[in-house]
Protein backbone atom coordinates (compact mmCIF):
# COMPACT_ATOMS: atom_id res chain seq x y z
CA UNK A 1 0.00 0.00 0.00
CA UNK A 2 1.69 2.89 -0.63
CA UNK A 3 0.34 6.70 -1.06
CA UNK A 4 1.81 10.55 -0.90
CA UNK A 5 3.02 12.09 2.33
CA UNK A 6 2.09 15.48 1.40
CA UNK A 7 1.68 17.18 4.93
CA UNK A 8 -1.55 18.94 4.71
CA UNK A 9 -2.67 22.37 6.29
CA UNK A 10 -6.13 22.46 4.98
CA UNK A 11 -8.09 23.75 8.18
CA UNK A 12 -7.42 23.67 11.78
CA UNK A 13 -8.25 19.92 12.77
CA UNK A 14 -6.99 16.31 12.03
CA UNK A 15 -6.30 17.23 8.73
CA UNK A 16 -3.35 20.17 9.96
CA UNK A 17 -0.70 17.90 9.37
CA UNK A 18 -2.39 15.33 7.89
CA UNK A 19 -0.21 12.39 6.14
CA UNK A 20 -2.87 10.21 4.31
CA UNK A 21 -6.17 8.08 4.83
CA UNK A 22 -3.81 4.96 4.72
CA UNK A 23 -4.07 2.63 2.43
CA UNK A 24 -4.04 2.57 -1.59
CA UNK A 25 -2.56 1.23 -4.80
CA UNK A 26 -0.09 -0.84 -5.53
CA UNK A 27 0.34 -0.28 -8.89
CA UNK A 28 1.28 2.86 -9.04
CA UNK A 29 4.74 3.53 -6.92
CA UNK A 30 4.64 7.60 -7.34
CA UNK A 31 1.79 10.02 -5.92
CA UNK A 32 -0.43 11.67 -8.32
CA UNK A 33 -1.16 14.88 -8.16
CA UNK A 34 -5.10 14.16 -8.07
CA UNK A 35 -4.42 11.39 -4.79
CA UNK A 36 -3.12 14.10 -3.08
CA UNK A 37 -5.59 16.63 -3.43
CA UNK A 38 -8.01 13.98 -2.57
CA UNK A 39 -6.68 14.03 1.10
CA UNK A 40 -7.25 17.98 1.04
CA UNK A 41 -10.66 17.59 -0.32
CA UNK A 42 -11.58 14.97 2.38
CA UNK A 43 -9.91 17.33 5.22
CA UNK A 44 -12.18 20.59 3.71
CA UNK A 45 -15.04 18.73 3.85
CA UNK A 46 -14.76 16.93 7.36
CA UNK A 47 -13.75 20.20 9.11
CA UNK A 48 -16.84 22.21 7.05
CA UNK A 49 -19.34 20.01 7.97
CA UNK A 50 -18.33 19.78 11.69
CA UNK A 51 -18.37 23.11 11.85
CA UNK A 52 -22.06 22.97 10.05
CA UNK A 53 -22.79 20.38 12.99
CA UNK A 54 -21.29 22.63 15.53
CA UNK A 55 -23.66 25.39 14.47
CA UNK A 56 -26.64 23.23 14.90
CA UNK A 57 -25.61 21.35 17.72
CA UNK A 58 -25.18 24.79 20.18
CA UNK A 59 -27.77 26.64 18.39
CA UNK A 60 -25.06 29.22 17.03
CA UNK A 61 -23.30 31.60 14.34
CA UNK A 62 -20.77 30.01 11.64
CA UNK A 63 -18.16 32.63 13.80
CA UNK A 64 -19.09 31.53 16.72
CA UNK A 65 -18.92 27.66 15.78
CA UNK A 66 -15.48 28.17 14.13
CA UNK A 67 -14.43 29.77 17.17
CA UNK A 68 -15.85 27.39 19.43
CA UNK A 69 -13.50 24.56 17.25
CA UNK A 70 -10.43 26.80 17.81
CA UNK A 71 -11.11 27.08 21.49
CA UNK A 72 -11.06 22.92 21.82
CA UNK A 73 -7.78 22.69 20.27
CA UNK A 74 -4.22 22.42 22.25
CA UNK A 75 -1.41 24.74 21.86
CA UNK A 76 1.00 22.52 21.18
CA UNK A 77 1.90 22.21 17.50
CA UNK A 78 0.33 25.68 17.05
CA UNK A 79 -2.45 23.67 16.74
CA UNK A 80 -4.87 26.93 18.27
CA UNK A 81 -3.10 29.46 17.22
CA UNK A 82 -3.06 27.67 13.58
CA UNK A 83 -6.69 27.66 13.25
CA UNK A 84 -7.35 31.25 14.48
CA UNK A 85 -5.09 32.29 11.14
CA UNK A 86 -7.41 29.65 8.98
CA UNK A 87 -10.60 31.30 10.11
CA UNK A 88 -9.24 35.12 9.76
CA UNK A 89 -8.26 33.84 5.75
CA UNK A 90 -11.19 31.88 4.83
CA UNK A 91 -13.82 32.44 7.53
CA UNK A 92 -15.51 35.31 5.83
CA UNK A 93 -16.13 32.92 2.87
CA UNK A 94 -17.13 30.20 5.03
CA UNK A 95 -19.90 32.19 6.68
CA UNK A 96 -21.01 33.73 3.72
CA UNK A 97 -21.72 29.89 2.08
CA UNK A 98 -22.86 28.54 5.12
CA UNK A 99 -25.86 31.30 5.12
CA UNK A 100 -26.32 30.82 2.12
CA UNK A 101 -27.46 26.77 3.25
CA UNK A 102 -24.80 25.42 0.89
CA UNK A 103 -23.19 22.28 2.48
CA UNK A 104 -20.03 21.35 2.76
CA UNK A 105 -19.12 20.00 -0.70
CA UNK A 106 -19.99 22.78 -2.13
CA UNK A 107 -18.26 25.24 0.22
CA UNK A 108 -14.93 23.41 -0.76
CA UNK A 109 -15.09 23.51 -4.32
CA UNK A 110 -16.38 26.87 -3.77
CA UNK A 111 -12.24 27.78 -1.73
CA UNK A 112 -11.20 25.19 -4.11
CA UNK A 113 -9.49 22.56 -1.75
CA UNK A 114 -12.09 20.22 -3.68
CA UNK A 115 -11.45 20.14 -7.67
CA UNK A 116 -12.92 19.05 -10.70
CA UNK A 117 -10.53 17.28 -13.27
CA UNK A 118 -11.56 17.55 -16.83
CA UNK A 119 -12.83 14.56 -17.53
CA UNK A 120 -13.50 13.36 -13.84
CA UNK A 121 -16.67 12.83 -12.60
CA UNK A 122 -17.71 15.52 -10.19
CA UNK A 123 -16.72 14.25 -6.67
CA UNK A 124 -19.21 14.78 -3.22
CA UNK A 125 -20.83 13.71 -0.60
CA UNK A 126 -23.42 15.64 -0.12
CA UNK A 127 -25.98 16.48 -2.87
CA UNK A 128 -24.53 17.55 -5.59
CA UNK A 129 -22.88 20.95 -4.73
CA UNK A 130 -22.28 24.36 -7.58
CA UNK A 131 -19.61 25.66 -8.05
CA UNK A 132 -17.75 28.56 -7.36
CA UNK A 133 -14.14 30.69 -7.87
CA UNK A 134 -11.49 31.00 -5.11
CA UNK A 135 -7.86 30.94 -5.60
CA UNK A 136 -5.75 27.68 -4.36
CA UNK A 137 -4.30 27.83 -0.57
CA UNK A 138 -1.75 25.56 0.81
CA UNK A 139 -1.34 26.89 5.02
CA UNK A 140 1.89 24.83 4.92
CA UNK A 141 3.19 27.33 2.34
CA UNK A 142 2.71 30.21 5.56
CA UNK A 143 6.55 31.13 6.31
CA UNK A 144 6.39 30.35 9.71
CA UNK A 145 5.30 26.48 9.39
CA UNK A 146 6.66 25.90 5.89
CA UNK A 147 10.58 24.34 7.63
CA UNK A 148 8.62 22.45 10.13
CA UNK A 149 6.46 20.39 7.50
CA UNK A 150 9.51 19.90 5.72
CA UNK A 151 11.50 18.34 8.91
CA UNK A 152 8.09 16.38 9.59
CA UNK A 153 7.99 15.19 5.98
CA UNK A 154 11.06 13.89 5.77
CA UNK A 155 10.89 11.92 9.54
CA UNK A 156 7.78 10.64 8.36
CA UNK A 157 9.36 9.52 5.10
CA UNK A 158 12.56 8.07 6.33
CA UNK A 159 10.93 6.22 9.50
CA UNK A 160 13.74 7.44 11.72
CA UNK A 161 13.02 9.56 15.06
CA UNK A 162 12.79 13.54 14.29
CA UNK A 163 14.66 14.06 17.50
CA UNK A 164 17.72 11.97 17.71
CA UNK A 165 20.45 13.84 19.29
CA UNK A 166 23.14 10.64 18.72
CA UNK A 167 21.76 10.00 15.44
CA UNK A 168 21.68 6.00 16.58
CA UNK A 169 18.01 5.73 15.31
CA UNK A 170 16.52 5.66 18.94
CA UNK A 171 14.88 8.58 20.77
CA UNK A 172 13.78 9.99 24.27
CA UNK A 173 10.75 11.76 22.47
CA UNK A 174 7.84 9.59 22.07
CA UNK A 175 5.94 10.74 18.89
CA UNK A 176 7.67 11.60 15.42
CA UNK A 177 8.86 7.70 14.70
CA UNK A 178 10.17 8.27 18.96
CA UNK A 179 9.77 5.61 20.72
CA UNK A 180 5.97 4.95 20.50
CA UNK A 181 7.50 2.92 17.51
CA UNK A 182 11.11 1.64 19.04
CA UNK A 183 12.74 0.90 22.45
CA UNK A 184 13.17 4.14 23.99
CA UNK A 185 17.01 5.54 24.54
CA UNK A 186 18.08 5.73 27.67
CA UNK A 187 20.95 8.14 26.33
CA UNK A 188 20.26 10.36 23.54
CA UNK A 189 23.36 11.42 23.84
CA UNK A 190 25.59 8.63 23.43
CA UNK A 191 25.30 6.51 20.18
CA UNK A 192 25.65 3.07 21.63
CA UNK A 193 22.32 0.88 21.10
CA UNK A 194 19.72 2.62 23.41
CA UNK A 195 22.50 3.89 25.66
CA UNK A 196 25.39 2.13 27.22
CA UNK A 197 24.32 3.64 30.50
CA UNK A 198 21.28 1.62 30.61
CA UNK A 199 20.55 -0.48 33.58
CA UNK A 200 17.93 -2.58 31.74
CA UNK A 201 18.43 -6.24 30.58
CA UNK A 202 18.73 -6.97 26.96
CA UNK A 203 17.28 -6.08 23.62
CA UNK A 204 16.63 -8.69 21.16
CA UNK A 205 14.67 -8.30 18.13
CA UNK A 206 11.99 -10.93 16.64
CA UNK A 207 10.29 -9.84 13.53
CA UNK A 208 6.19 -11.33 13.13
CA UNK A 209 4.81 -10.47 9.38
CA UNK A 210 8.03 -10.38 6.87
CA UNK A 211 10.92 -9.77 9.43
CA UNK A 212 12.95 -11.67 12.12
CA UNK A 213 14.93 -11.73 15.23
CA UNK A 214 17.73 -9.14 15.08
CA UNK A 215 20.13 -9.52 17.59
CA UNK A 216 21.70 -6.27 19.11
CA UNK A 217 24.01 -6.41 22.33
CA UNK A 218 22.95 -7.50 25.67
CA UNK A 219 23.09 -4.71 27.91
CA UNK A 220 26.06 -4.75 30.68
CA UNK A 221 26.08 -5.06 34.84
CA UNK A 222 27.10 -6.62 37.47
CA UNK A 223 26.05 -8.49 40.29
CA UNK A 224 27.87 -7.00 43.49
CA UNK A 225 27.32 -10.17 45.10
CA UNK A 226 29.42 -12.38 43.21
CA UNK A 227 30.37 -10.68 40.27
CA UNK A 228 28.26 -12.27 37.85
CA UNK A 229 27.18 -10.24 34.73
CA UNK A 230 23.09 -9.76 34.87
CA UNK A 231 23.27 -10.54 31.26
CA UNK A 232 24.78 -13.93 31.84
CA UNK A 233 23.35 -14.97 34.65
CA UNK A 234 19.67 -13.96 34.15
CA UNK A 235 19.68 -14.17 30.20
CA UNK A 236 22.15 -16.29 28.70
CA UNK A 237 20.39 -19.53 27.40
CA UNK A 238 16.83 -18.03 28.12
CA UNK A 239 16.07 -17.74 24.20
CA UNK A 240 14.98 -14.21 24.64
CA UNK A 241 13.15 -12.81 21.76
CA UNK A 242 11.65 -8.94 20.40
CA UNK A 243 9.43 -8.23 17.82
CA UNK A 244 9.89 -6.07 14.78
CA UNK A 245 7.13 -5.23 12.70
CA UNK A 246 7.19 -4.33 8.98
CA UNK A 247 3.60 -3.61 7.72
CA UNK A 248 1.46 -0.93 6.78
CA UNK A 249 -1.69 1.47 8.37
CA UNK A 250 -3.17 -1.26 9.96
CA UNK A 251 0.00 -2.72 11.94
CA UNK A 252 0.69 0.64 13.12
CA UNK A 253 -2.66 0.95 13.97
CA UNK A 254 -4.34 4.09 11.99
CA UNK A 255 -7.03 5.46 13.95
CA UNK A 256 -8.68 8.70 14.15
CA UNK A 257 -11.34 9.21 17.04
CA UNK A 258 -14.95 9.89 16.11
CA UNK A 259 -15.36 12.50 18.69
CA UNK A 260 -12.76 14.20 16.65
CA UNK A 261 -15.49 14.48 13.76
CA UNK A 262 -18.47 14.08 15.95
CA UNK A 263 -20.01 18.11 16.51
CA UNK A 264 -22.37 16.31 19.35
CA UNK A 265 -19.31 15.16 21.49
CA UNK A 266 -16.89 17.34 21.07
CA UNK A 267 -15.13 19.51 24.27
CA UNK A 268 -12.06 20.80 25.68
CA UNK A 269 -11.06 17.19 26.31
CA UNK A 270 -11.85 15.61 22.95
CA UNK A 271 -8.65 17.12 20.87
CA UNK A 272 -5.95 16.32 24.53
CA UNK A 273 -4.56 13.68 22.33
CA UNK A 274 -4.66 15.73 18.80
CA UNK A 275 -0.53 17.10 19.19
CA UNK A 276 0.71 13.16 20.13
CA UNK A 277 -1.42 12.15 17.20
CA UNK A 278 -0.64 14.24 14.29
CA UNK A 279 2.60 13.62 15.46
CA UNK A 280 2.73 9.98 14.90
CA UNK A 281 0.97 10.18 11.31
CA UNK A 282 -2.78 9.62 13.04
CA UNK A 283 -0.97 6.19 14.10
CA UNK A 284 -1.04 4.88 17.74
CA UNK A 285 1.56 1.92 17.45
CA UNK A 286 2.05 2.17 21.20
CA UNK A 287 -1.29 0.53 21.21
CA UNK A 288 -0.85 -1.72 18.34
CA UNK A 289 -1.58 -5.58 18.30
CA UNK A 290 1.97 -6.07 17.64
CA UNK A 291 3.89 -4.02 19.59
CA UNK A 292 1.56 -1.97 21.88
CA UNK A 293 3.16 -1.26 25.05
CA UNK A 294 0.55 0.52 27.02
CA UNK A 295 -2.47 -0.64 28.90
CA UNK A 296 -5.30 -1.22 26.47
CA UNK A 297 -8.69 1.29 25.86
CA UNK A 298 -10.45 -1.07 25.09
CA UNK A 299 -11.01 -2.77 27.87
CA UNK A 300 -10.27 -6.52 26.89
CA UNK A 301 -7.62 -8.33 28.65
CA UNK A 302 -5.70 -9.32 26.23
CA UNK A 303 -2.20 -8.15 25.22
CA UNK A 304 -0.46 -7.28 22.21
CA UNK A 305 2.75 -9.69 20.81
CA UNK A 306 5.41 -7.68 22.51
CA UNK A 307 3.70 -7.34 26.21
CA UNK A 308 3.46 -10.82 25.66
CA UNK A 309 6.78 -12.15 24.94
CA UNK A 310 7.81 -9.42 27.65
CA UNK A 311 5.99 -11.78 30.31
CA UNK A 312 7.56 -14.64 29.03
CA UNK A 313 10.99 -13.71 29.39
CA UNK A 314 11.71 -10.11 31.45
CA UNK A 315 14.86 -10.15 29.29
CA UNK A 316 12.92 -9.16 25.97
CA UNK A 317 12.03 -5.56 27.70
CA UNK A 318 11.82 -2.90 25.40
CA UNK A 319 12.66 -5.30 22.40
CA UNK A 320 10.19 -3.93 19.94
CA UNK A 321 10.46 -1.93 16.39
CA UNK A 322 7.11 -0.99 14.78
CA UNK A 323 8.35 -0.15 11.02
CA UNK A 324 5.26 0.25 9.39
CA UNK A 325 4.05 3.13 7.32
CA UNK A 326 0.89 4.24 5.96
CA UNK A 327 0.33 3.49 2.47
CA UNK A 328 2.90 0.89 2.43
CA UNK A 329 2.82 -1.08 -0.72
CA UNK A 330 4.03 -5.03 -0.36
CA UNK A 331 0.88 -6.58 -0.86
CA UNK A 332 -2.42 -3.51 -1.38
CA UNK A 333 -3.91 -4.07 -4.31
CA UNK A 334 -6.29 -1.31 -4.37
CA UNK A 335 -6.97 0.55 -7.28
CA UNK A 336 -7.99 4.74 -8.01
CA UNK A 337 -8.85 3.90 -11.84
CA UNK A 338 -12.75 2.82 -12.56
CA UNK A 339 -11.63 -0.66 -13.38
CA UNK A 340 -9.58 -1.47 -10.72
CA UNK A 341 -9.19 -5.16 -11.43
CA UNK A 342 -6.39 -4.71 -14.40
CA UNK A 343 -4.02 -3.00 -12.66
CA UNK A 344 -4.24 -5.16 -9.29
CA UNK A 345 -1.37 -6.90 -8.12
CA UNK A 346 -0.63 -10.15 -9.57
CA UNK A 347 1.11 -12.97 -7.92
CA UNK A 348 3.93 -13.20 -10.04
CA UNK A 349 4.57 -9.62 -9.18
CA UNK A 350 3.95 -10.33 -5.51
CA UNK A 351 6.17 -13.57 -5.52
CA UNK A 352 9.12 -11.05 -7.06
CA UNK A 353 8.58 -8.42 -4.58
CA UNK A 354 8.11 -10.31 -1.61
CA UNK A 355 11.23 -12.39 -2.95
CA UNK A 356 13.36 -9.89 -3.05
CA UNK A 357 12.36 -8.69 0.25
CA UNK A 358 13.81 -11.80 1.72
CA UNK A 359 16.66 -11.97 -0.10
CA UNK A 360 17.18 -8.68 1.83
CA UNK A 361 16.71 -9.89 5.14
CA UNK A 362 18.54 -12.98 4.60
CA UNK A 363 21.55 -11.03 3.96
CA UNK A 364 20.99 -8.96 7.14
CA UNK A 365 19.85 -11.19 9.62
CA UNK A 366 21.30 -13.45 12.12
CA UNK A 367 21.45 -17.07 12.03
CA UNK A 368 18.41 -18.20 13.58
CA UNK A 369 15.64 -15.83 12.94
CA UNK A 370 12.42 -16.47 12.28
CA UNK A 371 10.17 -14.27 9.78
CA UNK A 372 6.47 -15.38 9.25
CA UNK A 373 4.51 -14.30 6.37
CA UNK A 374 0.55 -13.28 6.88
CA UNK A 375 -2.28 -13.62 4.18
CA UNK A 376 -4.40 -11.26 3.58
CA UNK A 377 -7.90 -11.58 4.60
CA UNK A 378 -11.34 -11.31 2.64
CA UNK A 379 -12.58 -7.30 3.08
CA UNK A 380 -15.82 -8.52 1.77
CA UNK A 381 -17.05 -7.73 5.67
CA UNK A 382 -16.18 -4.23 5.40
CA UNK A 383 -19.13 -3.61 2.63
CA UNK A 384 -21.48 -6.28 4.10
CA UNK A 385 -21.29 -4.94 7.61
CA UNK A 386 -20.67 -1.05 7.36
CA UNK A 387 -22.58 0.07 3.74
CA UNK A 388 -25.95 0.31 5.53
CA UNK A 389 -25.05 2.58 8.48
CA UNK A 390 -24.19 5.99 9.23
CA UNK A 391 -21.19 7.35 9.78
CA UNK A 392 -20.12 9.65 12.10
CA UNK A 393 -20.53 12.48 9.73
CA UNK A 394 -24.17 11.10 9.11
CA UNK A 395 -25.28 10.45 12.69
CA UNK A 396 -26.53 14.28 13.41
CA UNK A 397 -28.53 14.35 10.63
CA UNK A 398 -29.17 10.53 9.12
CA UNK A 399 -27.78 11.65 6.03
CA UNK A 400 -24.27 9.88 4.83
CA UNK A 401 -24.34 6.28 4.90
CA UNK A 402 -20.98 4.11 4.58
CA UNK A 403 -22.11 3.33 1.34
CA UNK A 404 -22.06 7.45 0.48
CA UNK A 405 -18.87 7.82 2.19
CA UNK A 406 -17.06 5.00 0.16
CA UNK A 407 -18.73 6.25 -2.86
CA UNK A 408 -16.81 9.93 -1.95
CA UNK A 409 -13.29 8.12 -1.33
CA UNK A 410 -13.65 6.17 -4.18
CA UNK A 411 -14.40 9.22 -6.66
CA UNK A 412 -11.76 11.28 -5.04
CA UNK A 413 -9.11 8.29 -5.68
CA UNK A 414 -8.04 8.02 -1.96
CA UNK A 415 -9.89 4.78 -1.54
CA UNK A 416 -7.74 2.28 1.06
CA UNK A 417 -9.28 -0.20 -0.74
CA UNK A 418 -11.85 0.76 -3.41
CA UNK A 419 -12.25 -3.49 -4.62
CA UNK A 420 -13.71 -4.11 -1.04
CA UNK A 421 -15.13 -0.60 -0.65
CA UNK A 422 -17.32 -0.86 -3.60
CA UNK A 423 -21.08 -0.93 -3.89
CA UNK A 424 -20.05 -3.06 -7.17
CA UNK A 425 -20.53 -7.13 -6.00
CA UNK A 426 -18.83 -8.07 -9.21
CA UNK A 427 -15.60 -5.87 -7.50
CA UNK A 428 -15.91 -7.49 -4.51
CA UNK A 429 -15.64 -10.62 -5.61
CA UNK A 430 -13.16 -10.79 -8.06
CA UNK A 431 -11.09 -8.40 -5.13
CA UNK A 432 -11.66 -11.32 -2.81
CA UNK A 433 -10.25 -13.55 -5.51
CA UNK A 434 -7.31 -12.03 -6.08
CA UNK A 435 -6.34 -11.68 -2.58
CA UNK A 436 -6.74 -15.57 -2.05
CA UNK A 437 -4.40 -15.79 -5.14
CA UNK A 438 -1.83 -13.71 -3.38
CA UNK A 439 -2.60 -15.45 -0.16
CA UNK A 440 -1.63 -18.70 -1.80
CA UNK A 441 1.13 -16.88 -3.47
CA UNK A 442 2.58 -16.33 0.14
CA UNK A 443 1.62 -19.48 1.22
CA UNK A 444 3.70 -21.09 -1.39
CA UNK A 445 7.13 -18.52 -0.59
CA UNK A 446 6.71 -20.06 2.60
CA UNK A 447 6.76 -24.18 2.13
CA UNK A 448 9.10 -24.29 -0.63
CA UNK A 449 11.97 -21.49 0.07
CA UNK A 450 14.80 -21.95 2.22
CA UNK A 451 17.08 -19.40 3.13
CA UNK A 452 20.23 -19.38 5.42
CA UNK A 453 19.41 -17.18 7.95
CA UNK A 454 15.83 -17.34 9.33
CA UNK A 455 13.13 -20.21 9.07
CA UNK A 456 10.25 -19.09 7.00
CA UNK A 457 6.60 -19.75 7.80
CA UNK A 458 3.06 -18.44 7.10
CA UNK A 459 -0.12 -18.03 8.76
CA UNK A 460 -3.66 -17.34 7.64
CA UNK A 461 -5.28 -13.99 8.17
CA UNK A 462 -9.11 -14.98 8.75
CA UNK A 463 -10.48 -12.03 9.69
CA UNK A 464 -14.03 -14.55 10.36
CA UNK A 465 -12.36 -16.26 12.93
CA UNK A 466 -12.08 -12.78 14.55
CA UNK A 467 -15.30 -11.66 13.91
CA UNK A 468 -17.07 -15.21 15.37
CA UNK A 469 -14.59 -14.42 18.43
CA UNK A 470 -15.74 -11.47 18.88
CA UNK A 471 -19.48 -12.49 18.74
CA UNK A 472 -18.98 -14.83 21.53
CA UNK A 473 -18.32 -12.14 23.25
CA UNK A 474 -21.94 -10.09 22.65
CA UNK A 475 -20.49 -8.06 20.34
CA UNK A 476 -21.44 -7.38 16.35
CA UNK A 477 -19.09 -7.71 13.67
CA UNK A 478 -19.10 -3.52 12.33
CA UNK A 479 -17.74 -2.60 16.03
CA UNK A 480 -14.16 -4.02 15.03
CA UNK A 481 -13.63 -1.41 11.83
CA UNK A 482 -12.73 1.96 12.85
CA UNK A 483 -15.70 4.03 12.40
CA UNK A 484 -14.48 7.50 10.78
CA UNK A 485 -12.47 5.29 7.82
CA UNK A 486 -14.29 2.31 7.76
CA UNK A 487 -11.17 0.55 6.76
CA UNK A 488 -9.22 -0.05 9.31
CA UNK A 489 -9.20 -2.79 12.16
CA UNK A 490 -9.45 -0.94 15.22
CA UNK A 491 -7.83 -1.70 18.97
CA UNK A 492 -10.50 -4.66 19.66
CA UNK A 493 -9.84 -5.92 16.61
CA UNK A 494 -5.75 -6.01 16.68
CA UNK A 495 -5.73 -7.49 20.12
CA UNK A 496 -8.05 -10.57 19.27
CA UNK A 497 -5.94 -10.86 15.69
CA UNK A 498 -2.61 -10.95 18.39
CA UNK A 499 -4.43 -13.40 20.62
CA UNK A 500 -5.22 -15.58 17.43
CA UNK A 501 -1.66 -14.95 16.54
CA UNK A 502 -0.40 -16.31 19.40
CA UNK A 503 -2.11 -18.96 20.34
CA UNK A 504 -1.73 -20.68 17.12
CA UNK A 505 2.27 -20.02 17.23
CA UNK A 506 2.06 -22.04 20.54
CA UNK A 507 0.81 -24.94 18.92
CA UNK A 508 2.58 -24.60 15.62
CA UNK A 509 5.70 -22.86 16.07
CA UNK A 510 6.57 -22.60 19.89
CA UNK A 511 10.50 -22.16 19.01
CA UNK A 512 9.59 -18.50 17.51
CA UNK A 513 8.32 -17.37 20.91
CA UNK A 514 10.94 -18.50 22.72
CA UNK A 515 10.96 -20.21 26.44
CA UNK A 516 10.07 -18.80 30.09
CA UNK A 517 12.76 -17.25 31.40
CA UNK A 518 13.13 -19.38 35.37
CA UNK A 519 14.85 -15.82 36.23
CA UNK A 520 11.59 -13.06 35.70
CA UNK A 521 11.39 -12.69 39.21
CA UNK A 522 14.95 -11.91 40.11
CA UNK A 523 14.77 -9.59 37.31
CA UNK A 524 11.73 -8.18 38.54
CA UNK A 525 13.54 -8.20 41.91
CA UNK A 526 16.55 -6.15 40.73
CA UNK A 527 15.26 -4.07 37.92
CA UNK A 528 11.92 -3.33 38.73
CA UNK A 529 9.42 -1.83 35.75
CA UNK A 530 13.48 -1.74 34.25
CA UNK A 531 12.87 2.03 33.71
CA UNK A 532 9.19 1.55 31.98
CA UNK A 533 8.94 2.03 28.18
Amino acid sequence: MKSPRKVLMVAPLIFLLTVHTSASPAYDDQPSTRHSDGHVCIGCVLVVSMIEQLVQVHNSTVQTSMERLCSYLPEKLFLKTTCYVVVRMFGPDIIKLLEAKLNADVVCHTLKFCKQDPGQPLCHLYPLPKTYSRSDSDICSLPFLAKICQKIKLAIENSLPFKDTDSDKYSVFPTLRGYHWRGRDCNDNDKMPFGKDCRYISHIYIQFKITANLIISLLKGVDPKDGIPYEKKFCEGSQPRGIILLGDSAGAHFHIPPEWITASQMSLKSFFNLPAALTDELNWPQLSGATGFLNSTSGLKENSIYLRLRKRNRCNHRDYQNISRNGMSYFSFANRKTNPVPAMTTPEKLFSKVMQTLQYLDSHLPNGSHVILFGLPDGTFLWDNLHNRYHPLGQLNKDVTYEHFYSFLNCLQVSPCHGWMSSNRTLRTLTSERAEQLSSTLKRIATSQKFANFNLFYMDFDFREIMEEWRKRGGQPWQLIEPVDGFHPNEVALQLLADGFWKKAQLQWPQVLGKENPFNHQIEQVFGDQGGH
